[in-house]
């Protein structure tokens, strides 16, 4: 989707000659400098998506340090969350202008400056800002490239490589979440974010990994083609040179112009020279103009790549099973990041926090989300097993997890239903699958944007509603129940709308009958 011609590293055409040398494919497709491309993408998952997931401990130094509601400082995770998924579809702006490779690493300086800056926050109204605002885009910034330059490299093995690359949230989450209680215990949670902040440079080198697709081959092949035709040119031009100067009476009139040529550019070196002071001034200023005009040139470029590829799918909402689809995702991702937010303090309301060091329940359900994309995209790739169908039974596992967790009150029964939610949380490894069935592979990209910004949005909010909750009833039970409940519905209608439009395009061929 944002890939050029150049980046992609593939000659569609149109420049073929006979008696050209055929093109070799990029080694790097499929394999090669690829792998490096699955590691960086495998580290970027870690240190953002990991980070992320590890908030929770974050949130309870902030609930002890600033004082305030339950729901206000939830903001502070929620921003970061939300904001990273939010502002992928903008960030294919910078990535049609200024590439993946460039893209990640500023982002990867951001976020490290939103980690830096947030550890002398005077208030949680200061997090809004640092944390939430300025480390969210950074993390947006590095987190599309990571996944825009894995299909880029590969083509055969693309599904493969994206799952490799994603169980980096996995891995992350359960390292994140030891580590950063580990430095808050040591170093307390401000130097832990200063700590945090200089790890997060290491997203510059995973950006610097993004090399674009550029084959020397292809380079140099176009080189000699290039070269052979300007001496085919070149000797096209003597040849006609010499029979014009053949030919006696030409021959004359032609030394006659060259002395007359000489004789001109003599004179203009000499104004040149003269002038030499005025023209350098001028020099400059043509420099600053022509360098303006094609940053111009570059943004409008890039922003008409970056609208026709968003605004130009407006057709993916006319398919209501689509559009119940992006209603599911709207409350579907805040169910999975309310865990992770606020688990921690119900292990200290239920008087765990003991049982809970020893393993965290965070880190369960990261373990076994790593489990449960491998398993059920195995499964979902079985033959006599439909993809929708494991994807809904993932959905109604995870619902009723969440509607059950307040129920449980002992650390065996909270680590099983984390263990169920890890597990049942592995159909995000479906969601692209599912998208493309619903939308087809040519709008697939548009479409998998748009569900990631819903998911964006359900991150957003759905952490500080279930503060906010909490500050009212003062029990995290109703966040759960309500989260649950509006979960259920979106899985009704992803159940509903597929139904309702097999029922008219039966009732059509019917109308036509009778007609």
């Amino acid at each position: 989707m944002y890939a050029s011609r150049e980046d992609v590293g593939y000659d569609f055409g149109g420049d073929s000659k006979v008696g050209s040398k055929p093109v070799k494919p990029n080694p790097n497709i499929d394999g090669g400098w690829a792998w490096m491309i699955v590691f960086s993408s495998f580290l970027v998952h870690i240190l953002i998506m990991g980070s992320q997931m590890a908030l929770g401990i974050l949130n309870i130094e902030w609930l002890e340090e600033f004082n305030q509601g339950r729901g206000l400082t939830a903001w502070v995770s929620s921003l970061s969350m939300g904001i990273t998924l939010i502002v992928g579809p903008f960030i294919g702006l910078f990535i049609g202008m200024c590439g993946c490779r460039k893209t990640a690493i500023m982002g990867g300086l951001l976020n490290a400056l939103g980690w830096i800056l947030s550890a002398y926050a005077s208030g949680v109204h200061y997090l809004f800002l640092t944390f939430g605002v300025t480390a969210g885009i950074g993390s947006g910034m590095v987190y599309l490239p990571a996944v825009v330059m894995v299909g880029q490299y590969f083509q055969k093995r693309k599904a493969l490589a994206q799952g490799l690359s994603t169980t980096g949230t996995g891995f992350g989450a359960f390292l994140m979440t030891a580590l950063m209680k580990y430095l808050c215990i040591e170093f307390g949670w401000r130097n832990a974010m200063f700590i945090q902040g200089a790890i997060s440079l290491n997203l510059c080198v995973c950006g610097a990994l993004m090399r674009p697709l550029s084959p020397k081959d292809i380079v140099s092949e176009k080189h000699v083609l290039r070269s052979n035709s300007e001496g085919n040119h070149a000797k096209a031009l003597s040849h006609s040179a010499e029979t014009i100067k053949s030919s006696g009476v030409l021959s004359e009139e032609l030394e006659k112009k060259e002395t007359a040529k000489e004789e001109v550019l003599d004179s203009v070196q000499r104004i040149e020279i003269g002038s030499k002071s005025q023209s350098e001034r001028s020099v400059y200023g043509l420099c600053i103009l022509k360098t303006v005009s094609q940053v111009m040139v570059t943004v409008r470029k890039g922003f008409a790549i970056w609208y026709s590829s968003y605004f130009g799918a407006s057709s993916l909402f006319t398919n209501r099973v689509f559009v119940a689809f992006i209603i599911w995702a709207l409350f579907a991702y805040s169910s999975f990041v309310i865990p992770f937010i606020h688990l921690p303090e119900i292990v200290k309301q239920y008087n765990l926090p003991s049982q809970n060091n020893i393993f965290p329940l965070t880190s369960i359900i990261a373990i076994v989300h790593i489990f449960g994309k491998v398993i059920l995209g195995i499964i979902s790739d079985l033959p006599c097993i439909s993809t929708w169908n494991v994807f809904l039974m993932a959905n109604f596992t995870l619902v009723t997890c969440i509607l059950t967790l307040p129920l449980m009150q002992t650390y065996v029964s909270l680590a099983v239903v984390c263990a169920l939610i890890g597990f049942s949380s592995g159909y995000f490894s479906l969601m692209p699958v599912v998208t493309e069935d619903l939308v087809g592979t040519k709008h697939l990209a548009n479409a998998y944007g748009i569900i990631i910004c819903a998911n964006g949005i359900s991150a957003l909010f759905g952490p500080p509603f279930a503060g906010w909750i909490y500050d009212i009833t003062h029990k995290y039970d109703f966040s759960f129940y309500i989260s649950g409940l509006l979960y259920m519905v979106g899985i009704i209608l992803l159940l509903i709308q597929p139904c309702i439009q097999k029922k008219q395009t039966r009732e059509k061929p019917a109308e036509g009958a009778e007609v």
